[in-house]
């Protein structure tokens, strides 16, 4: 019997855990779900959960990083081929987006709802706030590389996009014909793009 190597061991128990605990939280609330009901879902003891994560809140953040990281290696891919074409690329993300797993309305529930939490929560307000500023400059530091002079510092444009994407998903989720998935992102983000930016 040939074992498997510890480090792949490990991060197999970790993609199990937050596999399982994206389908907890989704379905009993991030408050609701318990250590105990993700260890169930993902076929595993609290000593592993433990060993993995320190809270459900450190897990969280792991969701949204593995998240993040996927999104930021698919952006890098497509900059090459839309480098001159800046309302290309911000479709061809705005589609990354849309298609991105997990689902919307999964990821729409969790990330809500440890918003709330992070509101309620100054601990895990700062390592929300870590977690979003780490993504954001990592999208600023993309978005730099457009080729365009900016009349707004980039990363202003960027909260821009994420704000209006996070309310934009509401509305669809509530209401997907009146405001199909992003159809309030694809009308106004290149307005506004074209408003604050020239070619160099």
């Amino acid at each position: 019997m040939i074992m498997e190597p510890p480090k792949r061991r490990r991060s197999n128990t970790r993609a199990r855990l937050l596999e399982g605990a994206l389908e907890v939280f989704a379905e009993r609330g991030f408050n609701g779900a318990s250590v105990e009901d993700i260890c169930d879902r993902a076929g595993f003891t609290r000593g592993a959960f433990y060993s993995n994560f320190a809270s459900k809140d450190e897990l969280v953040l792991a969701l949204f990083q593995a998240t993040t990281d996927r999104l930021l290696e698919q952006i890098s891919a497509l900059l090459p081929e839309h480098v001159d074409q800046p309302v290309a690329l911000l479709d061809a993300v705005l589609g990354l987006l849309d298609d991105a797993p997990p689902d919307q309305r999964r990821w729409h529930l969790i990330s809500t709802e440890f918003t709330l939490h992070a509101l309620r929560n100054a601990e895990a307000a700062r390592a929300l706030n870590e977690w979003r500023a780490r993504f954001r400059g990592q999208l600023t530091q993309l978005v730099s590389q457009s080729g365009l002079t900016w009349s707004v510092p980039p990363e202003q444009f960027v909260r821009l996009v994420m704000a209006l994407h996070e309310g934009a998903r509401s509305q669809s989720l509530l209401e997907p014909r009146k405001v199909p998935s992003g159809s309030l992102e694809r009308t106004f983000l290149p307005m506004v793009l074209s408003a604050v930016t020239s070619r160099s």
